[in-house]
């Protein structure tokens, strides 16, 4: 049993989202925990130091870092069912025209640049291309480096892959997005866009209509992709597990206090010009919440991502959902 005396010292490393806002400044407390919450507004730093040297007791974590290290049996973290990030990836696509990309189906063959082959959002993007579009990509070239700088993306600390890919490191002196931009690329897949495309007319995305398409494609699956979990170090975790359930609720009493100020529109919290339209379309689409918390929230999403995961030969099988995640309790809260 918890001593019920002085609060657990817990550091948490994560961007200041609106859904953690309330935790950063105090407004929600995790009971028995005495937070200090460290803003880094760049997720790669976090999984950087988290993954390659446990810097925190907590933490934002890459979804598919931490679930290939999990099924690895190398894996110095629980996960707690909370979501702080999710993002649909079709307008992440960046081609250039000139290469003949018309379709998805174009994208066969081609080389193609992405920050890192076994980030989250490029696994996504690669099990939307091959189930929803029917592209083979066994014959696309791989280019690693970061999109908008000669560098690589991080310090990932990343395990074997479990198959063959062909997979080259930017090594040029050029960053992708200088490499679409002369044509030594075709493609960028990953979280940002190239920067070329404000000056380069040929560079456009491949699904220009990407706000409709990803629409259709949550209605259709009801998947809205989560990136990130929430991670606790093990050895923190194990000296203290109250801390899952704690720090779950706090999670979700979090969320909901950002949600009532999005929706206070008489003076809107975000540089939106027409927010009221966005919330009905929240409304209409999501049923209120986009970004629901714990297990149930996210089994479809995770069965289909570690489906596509198991595919492009980064873990072997795929995990029950339940063994993904610490117990929160019965808390009834998402």
């Amino acid at each position: 049993m918890r001593d019920t005396g002085a609060k657990v010292p817990i550091t948490f490393a994560c961007g200041v989202y609106d859904r953690m806002q309330a935790l950063f400044t105090g407004e929600v407390q995790a009971e028995g925990i005495d937070l200090n919450f460290i803003n880094i507004d760049a997720p790669r730093i976090i999984f950087d130091r988290m993954s390659g040297k446990q810097e925190f007791d907590v933490a934002e974590m890459s979804s598919s870092e931490y679930i290939t290290r999990l099924s690895a049996g190398q894996c110095p973290f629980v996960a707690l069912p909370v979501f702080p990030s999710r993002a649909f990836r079709h307008g992440f696509i960046a081609i250039n025209a000139r290469s003949g990309i018309r379709s998805p189906k174009d994208l066969e063959g081609k080389r193609i640049g992405v920050p890192l082959y076994t980030m989250t959002a490029a696994i996504w993007i690669r099990g939307h291309l091959e189930h929803d579009y029917g592209v083979d990509l066994s014959n696309v070239h791989w280019v690693e480096g970061s999109i908008n700088s000669a560098t690589s993306h991080g310090q990932p600390t990343v395990l074997p892959m479990l198959r063959d890919v062909p997979i080259t490191r930017n090594q040029s002196g050029k960053s992708l997005s200088q490499l679409i931009d002369a044509g030594a690329i075709d493609t960028i897949i990953g979280t940002s866009l190239p920067v070329s495309m404000r000056h380069n007319p040929d560079i456009v995305r491949l699904f220009p209509d990407f706000r409709e398409t990803e629409k259709e494609y949550y209605r259709r699956t009801r998947h809205f992709p989560i990136m990130h979990c929430i991670v606790i170090r093990r050895s923190t975790y194990e000296a203290h597990p109250f801390i899952a359930a704690s720090l779950y609720r706090a999670f979700c009493e979090s969320k909901q206090v950002a949600i009532k100020h999005m929706r206070y529109i008489a003076n809107p919290r975000y540089m939106l010009p027409w927010m009221h339209d966005d919330l009905d379309e929240i409304d209409a689409v999501f049923g209120g919440d986009p970004f629901p918390y714990g297990v149930e929230a996210g089994r479809h999403n995770f069965e289909a991502f570690m489906q596509y995961m198991v595919e492009h030969g980064i873990i072997r099988a795929a995990l029950p959902v339940d063994d993904l995640f610490a117990d929160v309790g019965n808390s009834g809260l998402k």
